[in-house]
């Protein structure tokens, strides 16, 4: 027999981040994502499943109310399909026309999920969840919203005649590029934020992100950053644009020597958007990793629409992982 659980304690808080989900969680972390409730799904042995609820402050998406299914979690289909059938009716009650999960509330954070696995290893910072995820969705009556996919360049090229033509154009413009200064990770990690602020605000199901939380999300890997990977573009010390790449560290853990970067952003002020600074900043980078001896790049985590998608498909990148995010029409759920 399986039972809903409204969190609401400290202990039940407790519950609910111990339930292996998509991303670690704690009561601190629960409470930064301002989700509207938090369910546990307990049955004779214990916590089966978890979700959280957004709808006071879901993203927008055309002419639909949308409710955001996120923090979750599941031991078997069984189980997921009576929590997913519950998360529907409550963000029906509350007006909601669609629902949208996995997302811990915003693009800002955990979502999709991994629904193609490939033959490729994971690789750092790469999403994971358990290969029968997705069916608990498409089981729910859940179709595909979105796709999202990671591409493997192999053999990175230094020379790049767009490269030297496009830096002298921008130069005549007053812009340049340049490193990450490791030494002000805070400063720099600040200044990323400006232009992500401006050039992510229209994407696909966007919400806001403060300073402070974009702050935040970049601490874990400080550590890890190779400054040479992420180069900036400037006009008068005014960020105009970044790409952030980082070492595969996952290689390093498998006994194996590091040859592959991750792209994990690529953005422009929207006033350079096909303008030619997106390839400016992709090319620089293929000189430097080139020159520090990285033979491989994995593009990560793109929608399948969009710039990057394009820009990766230029430098021969080779589809190796596919996401999914999911929706369901909420018509007759109460």
């Amino acid at each position: 027999m399986l039972k809903t659980l409204r969190v609401e304690s400290a202990a039940e808080r407790e519950q609910f981040c111990a339930l292996m989900g998509l991303s670690t969680l704690t009561p601190e972390n629960m409470e930064r994502s301002h989700a509207d409730e938090h369910w546990l799904l307990e049955g004779t042995d214990g916590i089966q499943a978890r979700c959280s609820l957004w709808w006071s402050k879901a993203p927008s998406l055309s002419d639909q109310r949308v409710g955001i299914i996120g923090h979750y979690a599941a031991r078997d289909t069984e189980t997921a399909i009576n929590l997913l059938q519950f998360a529907c009716t409550e963000l029906a009650r509350q007006g909601c026309t669609l629902a949208i999960g996995p997302m811990d509330g915003s693009t800002n954070r955990r979502y999709r999920l991994l629904s193609e696995r490939g033959t490729e290893p994971p690789f750092f910072l790469e999403p994971d969840n358990p290969d029968d995820w997705p069916e608990h969705f498409t089981s729910s009556g859940f179709t595909t919203l979105v796709n999202y996919v990671s591409a493997l360049q192999s053999g990175i090229e230094r020379a790049d005649p767009r490269v030297q033509t496009l830096a002298a154009q921008f130069a005549e413009e007053g812009i340049s590029t340049r490193m990450f200064d490791a030494a002000h990770f805070e400063d720099e990690v600040r200044r990323i934020y400006r232009v992500v602020a401006t050039s992510f605000r229209n994407n696909f199901l966007a919400s806001p992100i403060s300073e402070d939380d974009f702050l935040e999300q970049y601490r874990p890997i400080q550590p890890y950053i190779r400054p040479e990977l992420v180069l900036l573009a400037e006009r008068a010390q005014e960020p105009l644009g970044f790409i952030f790449a980082i070492p595969d560290w996952l290689q390093m853990q498998r006994g194996a020597v590091i040859d592959t970067l991750i792209v994990k952003t690529l953005a422009v002020h929207p006033t350079y958007s096909n303008r030619g600074l997106a390839t400016l900043l992709s090319g620089q980078l293929s000189e430097s990793a080139h020159d520090l001896g990285y033979t491989r790049a994995i593009h990560a985590l793109m929608h399948e629409q969009n710039v990057s998608r394009r820009i990766s498909q230029t430098h021969r990148g080779q589809v190796i992982r596919r996401y999914t995010l999911y929706a369901k029409k909420l018509e007759g759920e109460l």
